[in-house]
């Protein structure tokens, strides 16, 4: 029987993603897996659920199958991969999340298929980094902290890429100004809104935005503040604005699925996190040409030009962060310029259309690594069903 190679036909690529909701991991696997050339991978999905991310893979066109993925992958999950890999004739694993990341591991040693982990964090967990010495598994991560945390922890080069985030910036653009988010919280049309988009979680730090914008608003008199997105913090967000009497000023505008109708209504964005990996937020509003004032955490430092196309602060520093605020929304050229810059870097640095080009062609590339050594051996025969 002739062997037909991962040249002449297209890449069969098995996704194991590791949760359910639809966050910033899962929009990074949305977006790669609708674009990745049909005619050159068929994907299949592994998932811990049905649900709207579910349906959204199913929509694009992928094969998507449900099982437990747990911390400690039982026999349900690898039993039902391993049948996947072998109908499939799958060439690579790529996971997403640690849970994730284990299972891919165990199947890439059972089955001789090469495996890759996309770290969507600051840095490596320690279950991602004992999977991949304990099951040779490549690694790719989005921010640079993670990769300088890898190569000191020990992970060769050779199994490391950094690949930033990207987003479309087709979708992304500077568009008119529009007061469809001022008509949704009530204020008027002409009215500066400076935004935060976000989960309403801890270690996004959307009480520091309520008290910078509550430090800025003595300032800048006519300005409004608008946190968009939902989360376990709204009640404590929504008492401390009522407590303060800021309700007029400071707004809530909840979950908004359409954000290309929010960035166009905002003259700023304001990050406010006190953990982030690459954060899609940042790169959308600069795409969108805003500038953006944020803390310099995880791969914030590398997205934003401090003074060129925004403006950093420590984590906490309310008052520095209410100052940047101030300076630019009392200055339009500042603003405009800076904005301008923005969408220009990403446009340079973050266009989904490169980013989904490397990750393409790093997938290509890891049928042909195979797995050394003795690792290959407990899966001759399995390889050999296979072919």
């Amino acid at each position: 029987m002739k062997i037909i190679s991962t040249a002449e036909r297209p890449i069969n690529l098995l996704e194991i993603i590791g949760a359910s909701i639809v966050g910033g991991m899962e929009t990074y696997v949305l977006r790669l897996l609708e674009r990745l050339p049909q005619d050159t991978f068929r994907v299949t999905c592994l998932c811990v659920a049905e649900g709207k991310l579910t349906s959204q893979l199913r929509d694009i066109g992928c094969s998507v199958h449900i099982t437990p993925i747990t911390d400690e992958p039982d026999w349900q999950s690898i039993l039902l991969g391993a049948s996947l890999i072998r109908a499939d004739a799958i060439d690579v694993i790529h996971a997403h999340l640690p849970n994730a990341h284990s299972l891919a591991g165990i199947l890439s040693r059972l089955t001789d298929t090469p495996a890759i982990a996309t770290i969507h964090g600051r840095y490596l967990s320690m279950r991602d980094f004992e999977v991949h010495k304990l099951m040779n598994t490549h690694i790719s991560v989005v921010a640079k902290t993670a990769y300088f945390q890898a190569l000191t922890l020990g992970v060769t080069s050779t199994k490391l890429r950094f690949i930033p985030n990207g987003i479309d910036t087709k979708i992304f653009y500077p568009a008119p100004k529009s007061n469809y988010l001022h008509s949704l919280i009530k204020i008027p049309p002409e009215a500066p809104l400076v935004g935060f988009i976000g989960r309403l979680s801890p270690e996004k730090g959307p009480e520091m935005f309520v008290r910078m914008a509550q430090l800025a608003h003595k300032r800048l008199k006519n300005c409004h503040f608008v946190l968009v997105g939902e989360g376990p913090m709204r009640r404590e967000l929504q008492n401390e604005i009522d407590e303060h009497d800021l309700t007029d000023h400071i707004h809530m505008a909840g979950l908004q699925r359409d954000m290309t109708k929010i960035y166009p209504c905002l003259d700023l964005v304001v990050s406010t996190s006190y953990s982030e990996a690459m954060p899609l937020v940042i790169v959308e509003a600069m795409a969108s040409g805003l500038p953006v004032v944020a803390t310099n955490v995880g791969g914030v430092v590398d997205i934003v030009e401090v003074g060129g196309t925004g403006l950093l602060k420590k984590p906490g520093d309310t008052e520095g962060l209410a100052n940047d605020v101030v300076t630019l929304m009392t200055s339009n050229s500042i603003r405009i310029r800076m904005g301008e810059a923005a969408r220009k870097r990403v446009e340079e640095k973050f266009d989904l259309n490169d980013i989904v080009a490397q990750t393409a062609q790093l997938l290509r590339s890891l049928p042909q690594s195979g797995i050394k050594g003795s690792d290959a051996d407990t899966a001759k025969g399995y390889r050999k069903a296979r072919s």
